[in-house]
């Protein structure tokens, strides 16, 4: 980075200039972004192209749930290659294998395939590499120590996922609503497949192979694994429930417009959403953290579940949907602060030389939670009604609340700070 020494150059003000001051950061940024934005088109695509084809919420959400929930399976096995492997080297086959997928859910909705062959399909996406996992990998590799820019990357890295849960169910449901109901699936799969290919070729900026053998040394010992930190257990448990209240709004949602004569407005309402927690989320990153991780972690979680609320008593007293784009847009506010400082406790917590691994264990966490989310989602919207079914994210984020407290309470030891992980300094 710039040296802010005197007689070198200045050292940007801004934190955020100060990280694209490094070389290739820009480059690697901008491959991630295009291969994330689809992050955020998928699942809105399917539900309303298998909805709009098989005319069942629940089917659309139990499909979406099954691919979901293969890939907080598969994940885990993937990033542990892309550790031992280098982040080209499996991410490009991984992320074709998944295309082949989306495409094959796309013929079997439209050729009226049986419904076991959308299950089937949608769970081969599951090899979707963790592209922001990746970009979180290398920030970390390229900041070191410096804790306070590591807390900032993350940050944007938060926001850079809401921009994509911002943008790609507009982008998805403006496609498959202007165009024909296929769209959306296909231009993700064009924007997954350019995007990893334009990261993937960044290779100055990759961190290299953590377990890479030679003939003239012999294997070193694995680390251990990150389930095995201490906390992350419950840690992963609070992302789990964490993502469960992004799957039951993104269903609920689409149901509640749908069921106002508006389903093309859907991706628009929850993309207000995103934006509460996109512009949270840089804020957030702009100051200097203050007091204990594990601490910050409970208060954000804290007011997430107090936030989520808002959707619920906007459906419940009005049924409007501005009333609800705007209380979905304040609820949004706590969601970037909450994953933000849970990634940081997963960074510090990881051992070395596994790093992908741990930050992918907790975007399981997150697709697992999702998956729940919309399954339970779906089922309360079609038997319950919309207004009923808002309740499932606030139960979600006072789970994750309760999880949070947990984890705060495995980690706390009486009368002595628990020493920070070497890769990284706890001081700002």
């Amino acid at each position: 980075m710039p040296s802010d020494t005197s007689g070198g150059p200045r050292r940007p003000r801004n934190p955020y200039a100060r990280l694209f001051a490094i070389p290739g950061a820009t480059a690697f940024t901008v491959g991630n972004l295009v291969a994330r934005l689809p992050m955020g088109m998928f699942s809105v695509s399917a539900v309303i192209m298998i909805s709009g084809a098989r005319g069942s919420y629940a089917l659309a959400g139990a499909v979406t749930a099954t691919g979901l929930a293969a890939t907080a399976l598969v994940a885990p096995w993937t990033a542990r290659l892309v550790d031992r492997h280098g982040q080209a080297r499996v991410a490009v086959p991984a992320t074709l294998v998944a295309a082949l997928g989306s495409l094959s859910l796309l013929l079997c909705v439209r050729y009226g395939a049986p419904d076991w062959t959308l299950f089937a399909s949608y769970a081969a996406t599951a090899t979707t590499p963790n592209t922001g996992g990746m970009s979180r990998a290398r920030w970390a590799h390229l900041l070191g120590d410096d804790a306070r820019a590591v807390h900032t990357a993350n940050s944007f890295e938060q926001a850079a996922d809401e921009l994509c849960f911002m943008l790609g169910p507009v982008l998805a449901a403006f496609l498959c609503g202007a165009l024909f109901p296929q769209a959306g699936t296909l231009t993700g799969v064009v924007l997954l497949v350019s995007g990893v290919l334009l990261f993937t070729a960044q290779r100055a900026t990759e961190p290299p192979p953590r377990l890479r053998t030679t003939t003239a040394s012999p294997t070193p010992p694995a680390p251990p694994s990150p389930l095995r930190a201490r906390g992350m257990a419950p840690l992963l448990a609070a992302f789990l429930a964490t993502g469960a209240v992004f799957g039951s709004l993104e269903v609920v949602t689409i149901a509640h417009a749908d069921g106002q004569g508006h389903k093309a407005a859907a991706g628009l309402i929850l993309a207000l959403q995103a934006a509460g927690s996109c512009a949270a989320g840089l804020v957030y990153g702009a100051v200097r953290p203050r007091g204990p991780l594990d601490r910050r972690h409970l208060l954000c979680t804290a007011a997430m579940a107090a936030l989520m609320t808002l959707p619920l008593l906007a459906v419940t007293a009005t049924g409007s949907l501005l009333v609800l784009a705007g209380a979905l847009l304040v609820a949004g506010m706590a969601t970037a602060p909450t994953m933000v400082t849970g990634m940081t406790l997963v960074q510090r917590r990881t051992p070395e030389g596994r790093l992908n691994e741990g930050m992918t264990l907790a975007v399981t966490g997150i697709l697992g939670g999702i998956a729940c989310g919309a399954a339970g989602g779906g089922w309360a919207v079609e038997r319950l009604g919309t207004t009923a079914g808002y309740g499932v994210p606030v139960a979600a984020a006072c789970c994750a609340l309760l999880l949070s407290s947990a984890q705060a309470c495995a980690t706390s030891t009486p009368g002595r700070r628990r020493p920070a992980r070497p890769r990284a300094s706890t001081a700002a």
